[in-house]
């Protein structure tokens, strides 16, 4: 740009160095406006099979948790206690498993329960369709 010839000294220092922050501003825009859109690349390359999986017309494959292997743990007789007297010592009475709620949180306690009152009172069973009922 030229200025003209009577333009005081102190004007024309002021105008150059405006252009020469305008040029740096310029040169700081084009760099920002470039890492905007290499960003905007990226997200639309990520973006593409997002969209692709929502609007095609097959369903997203679930997984299913796997299943919880139940197996009835063993059964071993208990050792004979050691009798104090000639009379058996009475075994207090256990109280039974709680109902089940049905719920699948509380599915492994019940199980733990039911295991425990079969091996405290195992002399009250004498076959598995007895610890069944």
């Amino acid at each position: 740009m030229s200025l003209p010839t009577d333009t005081p000294p102190g004007v024309a220092d002021a105008l150059g160095y405006l252009q020469h922050h305008l040029q740096e501003l310029t040169k700081r825009q084009n760099t920002l406006e470039h890492a905007i859109n290499t960003t905007l690349v990226a997200l639309t390359a990520q973006l593409q099979p997002i969209t692709q999986l929502m609007t095609s017309s097959a369903p997203v494959p679930t997984v299913a948790p796997p299943p919880i292997p139940v197996s009835p743990p063993p059964v071993t007789p208990p050792s004979p206690a050691p009798v104090a007297s000639s009379k058996q010592q009475a075994r207090p009475k256990l109280p039974s498993s709680p109902d089940f709620s049905g719920k699948r949180s509380s599915g492994q306690a019940f199980l733990n329960s039911c295991t425990l009152y079969l091996h405290l009172a195992l002399d009250q069973f004498t076959c598995d369709k007895e610890k069944i009922f």
